[in-house]
């Protein structure tokens, strides 16, 4: 089957399963005949090429890691995505490219907490595809925000579950009905990283464990909590890089996506 028609075929079924809307699917059809190499599509900034074939080929599409760039590349490199995709997404920005942001793309939604930036045409959220974020600490929260926020970015319903640590799980067992039929879960914990293997023992899909750099001084800024849940004694449970929200809701995205199809 040629390039093309599996371009075709992906629009028309995220159509059909209600991941994009009507008008979106236009938008993208034309585009889709135009060029055979739609997966390849690129646009450029100054100081960048963007891969806006991204989510037609993988069911996910590319973001920006503000850290170490300007906020002028971020803002630019934000606004062609959006012009061009009709969403954007921007990870670890700092206080001047957020205040850049703001003023320079209307359509930018800004979260200070979770230093990420987000603009996108439409938000459908589908109707299957539930995540239950769950966070050890208040201290995690800025990273299960993280995942949060992108998990909604991409149209799916996040189900938070806070403040929910080892030290008083009373908090975490009184709260299992919140998540135990989440579709994936995704845990956030720094100090020794204990959390994920509870939850593992807890539920039945996909766990995806983020380690933080909360602790004291021998947790090695998320060293030891990213090492006690590669050793997890839960069989199964998936460990991103530390203080990787975003690479978390990537993973339980492609995970959901692929269930579906």
């Amino acid at each position: 089957m040629e390039t093309l028609d599996l371009n075709i075929i992906r629009v028309l079924e995220d159509y059909k399963n209600g991941l994009i809307t009507t008008s979106e699917a236009a938008r993208r059809l034309p585009s889709t005949f135009a060029d055979k190499k739609s997966f390849d599509a690129e646009a450029k900034t100054a100081d960048a090429i963007l891969d806006i074939g991204r989510e037609e080929r993988i069911g996910f599409p590319e973001a920006i890691y503000a850290a170490s760039k300007t906020p002028q590349q971020v803002c630019e490199i934000f606004i062609k995505l959006y012009e061009t995709t009709g969403k954007a997404l921007a990870t670890r920005c700092g206080e001047p490219t957020m205040q850049l942001l703001e003023q320079k793309c209307s359509a930018a939604t800004i979260n200070r907490q979770a230093s990420l930036a987000w603009a996108r045409e439409e938000v459908i959220i589908n109707p299957w595809g539930r995540v239950a974020v769950i966070a050890a600490g208040t201290s995690d929260v800025p990273v299960a925000e993280e995942a949060a926020l992108t998990l909604e970015f991409c149209g799916f319903v996040s189900e938070r579950v806070y403040d929910v640590g080892v030290a008083g799980i009373h908090r975490l067992l009184g709260r299992v009905d919140k998540f135990r039929d989440a579709d994936a879960v995704i845990v956030v914990a720094g100090m020794e990283g204990a959390l994920p293997s509870v939850v593992g023992g807890l539920v039945g899909c996909p766990v995806i464990a983020v380690p933080t750099s909360v602790g004291y001084g021998a947790s090695f800024n998320g060293i030891a909590a990213l090492l006690g849940m590669l050793n997890s004694c839960s069989a199964g449970i998936t460990t991103v890089n530390i203080d990787n929200g975003f690479g978390a809701a990537a993973a339980a995205v492609r995970i959901l996506r692929g269930v579906k199809k």
